[in-house]
């Protein structure tokens, strides 16, 4: 019995992601289609259709468990610490600086190989 409801919770599934499929089809073909048209009226008329088509994958048990999950990573984001402005700046000044003192470096190294090779050949 159970099986059959989840076959029917899956078919049902099925054929909204098939409305949503549809709509996203109808959306690119009449965008081509009304490409004549003011660009203006194709977006909103894509908004509006990407809106109903967003609303039926969320009623579907993947579309749930998607809202669930940007639901949890806003809780999450909320959750971090963010750099102070002070913090930003000096934090950049040291990668600046290092990035710097290792472009030397190459630089340096690359110098010598060159000498050392010219010095071989010639």
């Amino acid at each position: 019995m159970n099986a059959k409801v989840e076959n029917s919770g899956s078919a049902v599934d099925t054929l909204k992601w098939l409305v949503v499929l549809t709509l996203v089809s109808v959306g690119v073909v009449g965008n081509y289609y009304y490409s004549a048209e003011s660009l203006l009226y194709r977006t909103l008329a894509l908004l509006v259709l990407a809106a109903i088509a967003g609303w039926f994958a969320l009623q579907t048990n993947k579309g749930r468990a998607f809202a669930t999950l940007v639901a949890e990573a806003r809780v999450e984001i909320r959750k971090v610490v963010w750099p102070t402005r002070q913090e930003l700046i000096q934090t950049t000044m040291i990668v600046i600086v290092f990035v710097l003192v290792v472009a030397l470096i190459l630089w340096g190294i690359d110098s010598l190989i060159g000498w050392i090779v010219s010095g071989v050949i010639g």
